[in-house]
């Protein structure tokens, strides 16, 4: 029997949060992804899931991987709210880059919790998505909508937005503000290699060239 008191653990809000993450590419989760993600051994994470299926939030397809319940989706989700105010924290109050937000957020969230979040949020006009446009849950752990597609999958004359930048590694993300990459800012695309070439779009005045891996970081609408 699940006991609806149950508090999870810094660490396993950590699990449920990169499950997440990684459900919203693919249904299920790996245990491998899992571990290269979260940067565990690969014993640790069965011990840890074992945990999770315990307290209800998770469960395992065989052969397939691990879901979220409903129950775990939103431990996830007020984890992810957590972390993303705190990143918009980093970024806006504390004056640190986007580069350094993820990095931060990680090591000063395992003490956060619900009420220090909501202050944050009010202090930062309630935002609704990450410095790197990632969508925030709100205080009832619903996730905003978001429409977009990965810029791979467009074509020549695509004209857009970019929506969200998905990497935290910092060296990819100062090379996308660089080319001023970055939510908010348009594009067309102007030209494309064939077989998965790398592609030129227009941003503002500039001409920018993006090889494959940095496209799939790109995320348009």
């Amino acid at each position: 029997m699940v006991n609806d008191n149950f508090q999870p653990s810094v660490a396993m809000r950590e699990y449920l949060a990169e499950i997440f993450r990684l459900q919203e590419d693919s249904p299920t989760v790996s245990t491998t992804s899992l571990a290269e993600r979260l940067q565990v051994s690969a014993p640790a994470v069965p011990r840890m899931l074992k945990r999770l299926r315990n307290a209800g939030y998770v469960k395992h397809k065989p052969y397939q991987g691990i879901e979220l319940t409903p129950r775990g989706r939103e431990e996830a989700l007020r984890e992810l709210r957590r972390h993303r105010i705190l990143e918009v924290f980093l970024v806006n109050v504390m004056d640190f880059t986007w580069d350094e937000a993820h990095e931060h957020a990680d090591d000063m969230g395992k003490g956060l919790n619900d009420t220090i979040t909501e202050r944050m949020a009010e202090m930062t006009n309630n935002p609704t998505r990450c410095p790197h446009g990632e969508p925030i849950p709100d205080s009832e752990c619903n996730l905003p909508e978001v429409k977009d597609v990965c810029i791979i999958n467009l074509g020549v004359g695509h004209v857009g937005t970019v929506s969200r930048v998905r990497t935290h590694d910092p060296e990819r993300l100062k090379y996308f503000s660089s080319l001023g990459l970055v939510p908010g800012a348009d594009f067309e695309i102007m030209g494309r290699a064939p077989f998965n070439g790398p592609m030129r779009l227009r941003v503002g005045r500039d001409d920018v060239v993006l090889g494959v891996e940095l496209t799939k970081s790109l995320w348009v609408e």
